[in-house]
């Protein structure tokens, strides 16, 4: 009986960090493209036929591919700490406290692309392509947590 729970558990645990690495690389891949696309959008002429496009895409990006798998990261997340018992682990900390700086970059993307759609042009181009970097550092940051556990 206690072999095949293990063994469940462990089943559980492999499909669920299946799924939580697929959907970490869909929501980064994401993460790297949307600053590029508000750069390109910025570049359009105001009103144009392409600043349309531009503005459907970014919906698009946004609402069927970075959103849902930032959900899935975290419901996948979560459930692997509660499985794995890691969520006493200081590394775990650190990594979810990244995750939720990602997290507000994500909601702070969104309502720029906002901005954008009603023809705001806050900021620069040259500031959009270094904020494009962020989820890069963050992503080396915790890979490192979670391969080393430096904690």
């Amino acid at each position: 009986m206690i072999d095949g729970i293990e063994s469940a558990l462990t089943l559980t645990y492999a499909w669920l960090k299946a799924g939580h690495v697929i959907f970490v690389i869909f929501w980064i891949a994401g993460m790297f493209m949307l600053p590029r696309y508000y750069v390109y959008h910025q570049e359009s002429a105001p009103g144009s036929e392409e600043e349309k496009r531009w503005i459907d895409r970014e919906a698009k990006l946004r609402h069927i591919i970075i959103t849902p798998s930032m959900i899935l990261v975290w419901v996948l997340g979560l459930a692997l700490a509660w499985t794995s018992g890691a969520y006493t682990e200081g590394w775990l900390h650190a990594k979810v406290a990244l995750v939720l700086v990602l997290s507000a970059y994500h909601g702070w993307l969104i309502g720029y692309g906002r901005k954008l759609a009603k023809g705001e042009r806050p900021l620069s181009g040259k500031a959009l392509r270094i904020m494009n970097e962020l989820p890069g550092l963050a992503t080396v940051l915790i890979v490192i947590l979670v391969i080393v556990k430096p904690f």
